[in-house]
């Protein structure tokens, strides 16, 4: 079940019909499906406020932008990917209203239960993830759908129009270049 009791099957034929204009189909599959952007914005940003903000933008992102869901996939791995870019934009306007204001305040005290499955804390990772893409930027979505959402190899490579074996290299490379990013060494 994808939420509000739908298959994934439901889920994309509700995507479909809103990518061809069903302002109905495109309500209820906003609805059913923001839970699952909740937690996917959760699994970024430890602090709920943010998360549910990142959230917001991700739903508006959807209903706006529905019609590049090319179908080829699930409409939940499209959702993840557009998640995930909504909870990476939301941080780094946290980040640089942060460093502006010099309040830091909820971004240090990193709660142990945001605790990342590849990294000490999800900031770390994504202060990881801000590195990396200067430099590598093709690393970084495969990398974080595939260890932080756990998605299947073959997901990414449908989502990101990338062949399997160009995906698992850019996931492969990727971690290489976190690791001592997490550990705190250059």
């Amino acid at each position: 079940m994808t939420g509000e009791g739908l298959t994934p099957d439901e889920t994309d034929e509700l995507a479909r019909r809103a990518r061809d204009g069903d302002r109905d189909a495109l309500e209820a599959l906003l609805t059913a499906v923001r839970p699952r952007a909740l937690n996917v914005c959760r699994g970024v940003l430890p602090y709920t406020p943010d998360a549910e903000d990142a959230c917001q933008e991700a739903l508006l992102k959807m209903a706006t932008k529905i019609h590049t869901w090319g179908g080829r996939g699930r409409f939940t791995t499209w959702m993840h990917v557009v998640a995930v870019n909504s909870a990476r934009s939301t941080y780094r306007r946290m980040r640089t209203q942060a460093v502006a204001a010099e309040t830091p305040a909820h971004l240090e005290d990193a709660d142990p239960r945001t605790t990342s499955v590849i990294a000490g804390t999800r900031l770390d990772l994504l202060e990881a993830l801000e590195v990396i893409e200067r430099d590598h930027p093709q690393f970084v979505e495969p990398l974080l759908l595939r260890d932080v959402y756990g998605l299947s190899y073959e997901e990414i490579a449908l989502q990101v129009g990338a062949p399997l074996g160009t995906v698992k290299a850019q996931i492969h490379h990727g971690r290489k270049l976190a690791r001592p990013l997490l550990r705190g060494t250059p």
